[in-house]
C-alpha cells in the first residue's frame, strides 16, 4: 500500500467519524485542530463605531479557565502584534503583546487575515 492509499484512506475514516458526531462535536474538533495548526488571525477592538485597537499575526485566542474550579472565565486572551497606525502590517517598531479581551464589555470582530 502506497503513502497515497494511507492518506486517502485516514481521510475517509476521519470523515465517517466527523459524520457520526453531532454538530457541537464536530465544531469542538474543528476548533481543537485549528487551535493547533493555528490561524493569522486579527482582531479589531471597536469604542462604539470607531476602530480603536487592531492586533494582527495572532496564532490563537483563547478562553481563560479557573486555576482552582476549571471553569471558563469572561474574557480572552492571546498574543499578537499591536498595529499601532491600523495599516493590518506590522512596521519596524510593533511588538507582538499579549492582549486580553472581555466577553461582556468588549466590542470586537476576530478574523483570519485574507492576505
Amino acid at each position: 500500500m502506497t503513502w497515497s492509499h494511507v492518506g486517502g484512506a485516514a481521510l475517509v475514516a476521519c470523515a465517517l467519524l466527523l459524520g457520526g458526531c453531532t454538530q457541537e462535536k464536530q465544531n469542538a474538533i474543528k476548533r481543537s485542530i485549528q487551535n493547533w495548526t493555528g490561524t493569522n488571525g486579527i482582531l479589531e477592538v471597536y469604542a462604539g463605531d470607531k476602530l480603536v485597537r487592531r492586533f494582527i499575526k495572532i496564532d490563537k485566542m483563547s478562553t481563560a479557565y479557573g486555576t482552582e474550579d476549571g471553569q471558563p472565565r469572561p474574557y480572552r486572551y492571546g498574543y499578537g502584534v499591536l498595529d499601532e497606525n491600523l495599516n493590518s502590517v506590522a512596521d519596524d517598531g510593533e511588538k507582538r503583546v499579549y492582549f486580553e479581551i472581555s466577553d461582556y464589555s468588549t466590542s470586537y470582530v476576530f478574523f483570519e487575515s485574507p492576505r
